[in-house]
């Protein structure tokens, strides 16, 4: 059993979880934080903390030596900006993570990707056999895909462990940044879904994602392959967001009444003039917006249930008032 661990992004939502629970389980771990970021909290954890940064490979090599498992949960996030700012993060940070684990007895590297590599379309049950797109609506999703394939071809041409996990949308306690967002723009009246909207929404209780990253750590099977994480259970945009508007106590979202297939279009003109316009604010509507709030996102998790025993303990409804519960206390 694996018994030390790197984390990157331990700083982040998902990362402070996971080392939550790497300490909890008595494992040896190891975090990798950017220099002038307050490591405190990791230190009082027992937590050993080495100042690096994946955009400096020079710092990589004392950070991987030693340890059994890699969770690899950095990475720039957002649907705005050059794809290049993103590429630096996601795959040259990566490629660099990569090499510096050569020659070292790495037994896991669990790579935390997204749902969002998949075609910007309506799902229904799509599973990991389906081919992703070679170009993608926004810097993030477009840069996730290609750490994907880095990632795997360092599996397959070097016999490296490499597990890709793609959860759905993250939710829960201790999100400080898109859960607060997501609240205020709800108390300004600026969110709206497009249509009714009863289409699936692929969400994922951050509790439910570290049970399946351990797993991934842990099952033999697991390496070389790719994992869809959710919470295996339907929930749609319009019930996650009136689910967040009622436990915060502000008024429900309402339907945009703008049809996909003119949204779609208006978007990508929006995001034209804002770049024309050199602006570093994303527009009101994006493509990645358009997707998030108006396309029917489905995913089958049945391989992460054969292959990892991956079962969903949270519920949404219980996840969701934890999540609640845990910002009213802390806002």
């Amino acid at each position: 059993m694996p018994s030390s661990c790197l984390i990157t992004g331990a700083t982040g939502f998902v990362g402070g979880h996971l080392v939550h629970t790497c300490v909890e389980r008595g494992w040896s771990t190891r975090a990798l934080v950017r220099a002038g970021t307050d490591a405190a909290p990791l230190e009082r954890s027992g937590v050993a903390v080495l100042r690096g940064d994946l955009t400096e490979p020079a710092t990589l090599p004392a950070a991987v030596d030693g340890v059994d498992v890699i969770f690899h949960c950095a990475a720039k996030v957002g649907d705005w900006g050059p794809v290049e700012d993103y590429r630096t993060v996601n795959v040259a940070g990566l490629r660099a993570l990569l090499d510096a684990c050569r020659d070292k007895p790495v037994k896991r590297f669990v790579h935390l990707s997204s749902l969002g590599v998949y075609a910007a379309r309506h799902h229904f049950g799509t599973d990991e056999t389906e081919p992703l797109p070679k170009h993608h609506v926004d810097g993030y999703t477009q840069t996730k895909v290609e750490s994907e394939q880095l990632a795997l071809s360092h599996a397959r041409e070097h016999g490296f462990p490499v597990v890709v996990l793609r959860p759905g949308f993250i939710y829960g306690p201790q999100d400080r940044t898109v859960l607060p967002k997501l609240i205020h723009a709800l108390r300004r009246r600026r969110v709206r879904y497009l249509g009714d909207n009863g289409r699936a929404m692929n969400t994922i209780y951050v509790g439910n994602l570290i049970d399946a990253m351990f797993r991934a750590a842990e099952e033999p099977r697991a390496v070389g392959q790719v994992y869809n994480l959710t919470d295996g259970e339907a929930v749609s945009k319009r019930r996650f967001l009136e689910a967040l508007a009622d436990g915060m106590g502000i008024p429900r979202p309402r339907p945009l009444p703008v049809p996909l297939w003119f949204a779609r279009p208006l978007a990508r003109l929006l995001e034209a003039r804002a770049r024309k316009q050199g602006s570093a604010e994303a527009p009101v509507l994006t493509q990645a917006r358009v997707k998030f709030l108006g396309l029917n996102l489905d995913f089958s998790i049945e391989k992460a249930r054969r292959e990892l025993g991956y079962r969903p303990r949270v519920s949404f409804d219980e996840g969701m008032r934890q999540t609640v519960d845990w910002y009213k206390k802390n806002a």
